[in-house]
């Protein structure tokens, strides 16, 4: 059954109409935030790297085109000539595909901002798998390590568009660099308005009706095929679900109580399983409570062009792919 105090959307199982208008991508939710933003914060600035229509950041353009500065193709430029403004006292967002920004600006952005803590707020757009027929040199699959390896970085992978949209003006009110991963495919919205966001706050958002017996830790929006394979094993395995939007700072309290009452954990990421989500959760076990661990991720691999939903299950990400993980956790347990 579904934690009440998770408060999702009562009907993501559902193949109704009202759940079939509720996909949407989370950069569509980062576009929302960011008009909000502009309206209540004259010191957001925006910078891209000429992509603003790809990364939401058209709308704020069009209304606020003072405050917008297109680089063109320069990330290395992106990441330093925000740092300035961030130094003067404004709040900078820069765009850009995650593949190019962090992946082509690294260093950029290691010296000139998570150095010196400055809050330049970092968007990686078309994360993950969700490119599609884009292909591998677009998809980004290990930015998540780039960034959380970083001192002084906050790393946000959201699960919906509506968290992307609460996870955006959290960011703008952090005093440090934030960096937010975000798809390009539309995906299923879970949370609502109502439902509780804090950086480094995990959430239970499914429990079984008896005791969990393995526990899945997911982040972005693979969080609903995770959702889908407990509701599926709920009579075989009791499964608890754990939402972990926030991959640093991670919510290390709840992450180890919830995987020594299941005693068996399985994490769900659309990344590679060296880096990621999967790796910082098996970091604090191994040092706080060994447990048996299946990684749900990438692994070893690039991507390929193909259809969303055809990768993801390409690349052991679907829905049977956790199924399966959740069992072989549950067994190794046994043994």
């Amino acid at each position: 059954m579904i934690n009440s105090d998770a408060k999702l959307r009562e009907d993501i199982f559902e193949p109704t109409a009202s759940v079939a208008k509720a996909m949407e991508a989370t950069r569509d939710g980062f576009g929302k935030a960011l008009l909000e933003l502009g309206d209540s914060n004259p010191n957001v600035v925006v910078l891209c790297a000429d992509l603003a229509e790809s990364t939401r950041v058209l709308p704020f353009k069009e209304k606020y085109p003072e405050r917008y500065v297109e680089l063109g193709v320069a990330e290395q430029n992106l990441a330093t000539v925000a740092a300035g403004l961030a130094a003067v006292g404004k709040v900078p967002f820069i765009t850009s595909y995650a593949t190019f920004s962090p992946g082509r600006n690294n260093e950029q952005i290691r010296t000139t901002i998570a150095l010196n803590q400055l809050p330049v707020k970092i968007i990686g757009s078309h994360a993950g798998l969700s490119v599609g027929p884009d292909g591998a040199t677009h998809q980004a699959l290990e930015d998540i390590a780039l960034m959380r390896v970083l001192p002084n970085m906050v790393v946000v992978s959201p699960c919906d568009a509506e968290e992307a949209r609460k996870a955006t003006r959290a960011a703008a009110a952090h005093a440090g660099p934030v960096y937010v991963r975000l798809g390009r495919a539309a995906t299923p919205t879970m949370t609502t308005a109502e439902t509780p966001f804090e950086f480094g706050k995990a959430q239970t958002v499914w429990s079984s009706e008896h005791a969990a017996e393995v526990v899945v830790f997911a982040t972005g929006p693979l969080l609903y095929n995770a959702l889908v394979a407990a509701k599926e094993l709920e009579h075989r395995v009791p499964v608890e679900v754990i939402n972990i939007h926030t991959i640093k700072p991670l919510d290390v309290e709840s992450v180890v109580a919830a995987a020594r009452a299941a005693g068996a954990v399985v994490t769900v990421e659309e990344h590679q399983a060296a880096g990621g989500l999967g790796s910082a959760i098996a970091e604090v076990l191994a040092a706080e409570c060994p447990t048996p661990i299946e990684f749900v991720a990438v692994k070893n691999k690039f991507g390929q062009s193909g259809e969303p939903g055809e990768l993801l299950e390409y690349y052991g990400l679907g829905t049977t792919a956790i199924s399966k993980a959740i069992e072989k956790a549950h067994a190794r347990k046994q043994q």
